[in-house]
């Protein structure tokens, strides 16, 4: 990780290859933060995660899914999502995107599969 300030741009993070483990593409991860580009295509096979999670969806829209309900979302719109909650992207645009950012402590839970 750079010492300096940087910017990534969508397209930045979209030409970045994706580890073969992994559903998005890691971007940062510094003092305990993660931030990966995640754009899936058809279905959003993700499981709940152990850290709570903030979507900024980049680009596109989809509709998001969680115990909260369903509701559409497009770019510009912020997602938060607490450590263990079922969630998805349904019904995703061509062109959709979203910035992830995992934060806070590791919460211990049951996973249960999404």
């Amino acid at each position: 990780m750079s010492d300096r300030s940087f910017t990534v741009s969508p397209s930045d993070a979209a030409a970045k290859p994706r580890p073969p483990d992994n559903l998005a593409t890691p971007i940062i991860d510094l003092h305990g933060v993660e931030i990966e580009y995640y754009a899936p295509r058809g279905v959003d096979p993700q499981t709940p995660h152990d850290r709570d999670e903030l979507y900024i969806v980049a680009a596109g829209d989809a509709s998001f899914s969680s115990a909260s309900g369903r509701r559409r979302v497009a770019a510009g719109d912020l997602i938060f999502v607490p450590a263990h909650e079922v969630h998805r992207f349904e019904e995703i645009g061509e062109s959709f995107a979203a910035w992830v950012v995992f934060f806070g402590p590791t919460k211990r839970g049951a996973h249960t599969q999404g």
